[in-house]
């Protein structure tokens, strides 16, 4: 399946997405947030699994520049996380040149983000996206910018590795209270365990204590984004298929 590269800008910046589409009629349109290290082979792969499940799928660009190396990832995070506003304007860029594209007029749109990009979707989602679903898989949970009360217009999907060190148990429970005072509907999914980055099969060979591949919580995940992903639209069940 081919990649179809998207222009399109945040103020001065250019910007480059890749979308993935559906052999047939499109259920919905998905922007997938990336990690910090961007769009990579991961996130091309878990765009064509959802173009594969009958969604339209674009991968957002954070930085208008390529990624060397998870340093250098870190270089150009910093300074756009460093502004919530600014974070959300360029979400937002992302979001708009999605649901601007011709492939996905008129269809609900979701959002799901993994790591960096799984912190990204809930940012759109409190900042009162029109989205029906904002999906995060080991993503940060703080903010900046929390929830006002009604703010969240999306139902939330939230599936985290309990042994995750970037999030803490703390950061758990006051995003549990964040979402509550929001007046939230939101699932969270929690795997015993399973440290950050458990979707990505690539975790394991990158030396980082912090990260691990699981198969079982990868696996468990995308069903529990399938399921989600069905009862917000209303329809028949799609293809849960994944491969490992």
């Amino acid at each position: 399946m081919a990649m179809e590269q998207i222009d399109y800008a945040d103020g001065n910046v250019p910007l480059a997405g890749f979308m993935a589409r559906p052999e047939g009629a499109p259920r919905a349109a998905v922007l997938v947030l990336p990690t910090i290290a961007n769009c990579n082979a991961a996130m091309i792969g878990r765009a064509k699994m959802l173009a594969d499940a009958g969604f339209v799928a674009m991968i957002a660009d954070f930085y208008g520049e390529q990624v060397r190396d998870f340093d250098h990832a870190r270089v150009l995070a910093g300074p756009l996380r460093a502004s919530p506003e600014g974070y959300r304007q360029r979400l937002r860029a992302g979001l708009c040149a999605l649901t601007d594209h011709a492939a996905a007029q008129g269809l609900p749109v979701i959002v799901v983000g993994y790591c960096m990009g799984g912190q990204a979707a809930l940012e759109l989602a409190r900042d009162g996206a029109d989205i029906m679903l904002a999906a995060s898989f080991h993503g940060l949970l703080d903010t900046a910018l929390p929830a006002t009360p009604g703010a969240v217009k999306a139902r939330l999907l939230v599936c985290h590795g309990d042994a995750d060190p970037m999030v803490p148990r703390a950061q758990v429970l006051a995003f549990w209270e964040e979402m509550d005072a929001a007046g939230a509907n939101w699932h969270f999914h929690s795997y015993s365990g399973v440290r950050h980055g458990f979707t990505d099969p690539g975790s394991d060979a990158r030396g980082m204590a912090a990260i691990s591949y699981d198969a079982s919580a990868d696996r468990q995940s995308w069903s529990a984004l399938m399921e989600m992903i069905d009862e917000v639209l209303g329809s028949g069940p799609i293809n849960r298929a994944i491969e490992v």
